[in-house]
């Protein structure tokens, strides 16, 4: 099913009963950005600690804004059948026009407090244009309209309705107004005394309630998943939790360890299945895989499993067999692949934990607890640790060991000229460690063997391993305070010691 602005609230109540009755959910989610460029050396690092990372992604999600939001509902009575929601054939226009809004729990006081105090500001400069034509329009209208005559706002496609409203009950006083539909407001002439009486009834579209509810847009939505408590599946999932965090619950805290809590407050059981494929693809003779449907294919490839008939078949509701054939990075489709992938590779596990053929029809408690060593740990892409663990102490990862570049006669190069020389070869991050040494780190060993052996005798890059008393800066400075000190102590030792003579 795809929903946009205009069916939302109407889709609302069918969504939350769908979530009810959920065994777990898939989610993916598609942003208008990752990292930002600014400021520099912003993008993450395997030299940056858990906390270190946050802060860097902390900063690129404030910059950002999700324009997917993809969930599959896996149903409770049977783990084999899905419902997906997402937006397929995404485009920017399509995202601006019918995009469904959103608030966290700061904007939504802040949209209180404007409504208590009677006073209301459109944000967007877009809709601010798009607002003053609206209100020079019933300007010019009411001036020759007698009371009680109406008039019709049409083209309002992108702006909330409660908007539009709110602002022409602002600027005039002698109006009232009513949506019809989802793009058109109805406009009425009345007396002060009228929209007094009118202001006060039950029928009054822009009640504070109603008003928060509409604002609210997707948040309601959150607000569900939340309460729910269902186990959630993603793939690659840190970014997609950020962005829940700081979207749909509260501006993301300063504070990792806070992060860290409330995230799991919100959410107590989450499964990454890069977390899971990852620690399954070493235990397991399987092809390379480079993606979500790769791995999706492999594991549903009849060579994996050829004779157990009860590995789990996904079957599409009847609803949803249209999306199918839709391709990755999608965020329904993506959600829909998380989710497949999980039962796929919880069977696997369960049948080999059990070394027999699992039960038919396996529940998916039963899947669950075959996943149990991998759950709450998120992968992390490119960090310091493989995977922060939102339930404990993160765990520390095996790294290759460190290396260190000594660069002889090839003047002003920084961590971005190292990088691309040795690209070419192999992948490292890069950090300066003096003017001429700058140190190497790699996720994989192998990378690391090979930049000690290509550039072993090089005329310019010598590379060698890392070592902590000979190459840090601070080690170096010690001992050279240390050195001076002790040849100052020797000198004066030698002038203290020596023998008077006197006359």
């Amino acid at each position: 099913m795809e929903v946009g602005a205009a069916a939302f609230e109407r889709c609302l109540p069918r969504l939350r009963e769908r979530l009810r009755r959920a065994a777990f959910l898939g989610l993916d989610m598609e942003f208008t950005g990752l990292h930002s460029t600014f400021p520099q050396n912003n993008k993450p690092s395997l030299f940056d600690s858990p906390a270190e990372w946050y802060l860097k992604a902390r900063r690129s999600v404030q910059r950002f804004t999700v324009s997917q939001f993809g969930l599959a509902i896996f149903s409770n009575e049977n783990s084999n059948n899905i419902q997906f929601l997402s937006h397929y054939g995404f485009d920017y226009n399509k995202f601006l026009k019918d995009g469904i809004p959103y608030m966290n729990e700061l904007q939504e006081k802040s949209l209180s407090q404007d409504l208590l105090a009677g006073s209301w500001k459109v944000c967007s400069v877009l809709d601010r244009d798009r607002m003053k034509k609206a209100v020079d329009e019933v300007t010019c209208w009411i001036a020759a309209a007698e009371e009680e005559e109406t008039m019709i706002l049409q083209d309002l496609s992108g702006i909330q309705m409660f908007e539009v409203q709110l602002v022409l009950r602002q600027a005039l006083q002698n109006v009232w107004t009513q949506p019809l539909g989802d793009r058109e407001v109805m406009v009425k002439k009345v007396s002060p005394q009228h929209r007094q009486l009118l202001e006060n009834s039950s029928h009054d579209s822009c009640q504070k309630e109603l008003i928060l509810m509409s604002a609210r847009g997707f948040t309601n939505l959150f607000q569900a998943l939340v309460k729910a408590k269902k186990p959630l599946v993603g793939h690659n999932m840190l970014m997609d939790l950020l962005h829940l965090h700081d979207k749909f619950y509260k501006p993301l805290p300063e504070s990792y360890e806070e992060f860290k809590r409330n995230i799991h407050s919100l959410f107590p059981v989450l499964i990454d299945t890069k977390t899971v494929t990852k620690s399954v693809w070493k235990k397991y003779p399987f092809p390379r895989v480079s993606n979500l449907l790769e791995v999706y294919e492999v594991l549903c490839s009849s060579d994996l499993n050829p004779t157990d008939p009860t590995c789990p078949v996904i079957v599409l509701a009847s609803d949803c067999s249209r999306y199918a054939e839709k391709t990755p990075h999608e965020a329904g489709y993506d959600a829909f692949l998380c989710g497949s992938v999980l039962l796929k590779v919880a069977h696997l596990l369960l049948c080999k934990s059990t070394g027999v053929t699992a039960e038919a029809d396996p529940s998916f408690s039963e899947y669950l607890s075959a996943l149990v060593k991998y759950l709450n740990k998120v992968h992390v892409i490119q960090g310091g640790v493989s995977s922060i663990n939102f339930s404990g102490v993160d765990a520390s990862c095996r790294r290759p060991p460190l290396l260190v570049v000594h660069v002889r006669g090839w003047r002003g190069l920084n961590e971005r000229h190292i990088y691309q020389e040795l690209k070419g070869l192999c992948q490292f991050d890069v950090k300066r460690l003096s003017e001429n040494q700058f140190i190497l780190l790699s996720s994989k060993f192998k990378h690391a063997r090979l930049a000690l052996r290509d550039y072993k005798d090089h005329p310019n890059l010598q590379i060698s391993l890392y070592r902590h008393w000979r190459h840090s800066p601070h080690v170096n400075c010690l001992l050279q305070v240390s050195s001076i000190v002790a040849l100052w102590s020797l000198f004066a030792f030698v002038l203290g010691g020596a023998p008077c003579h006197s006359v």
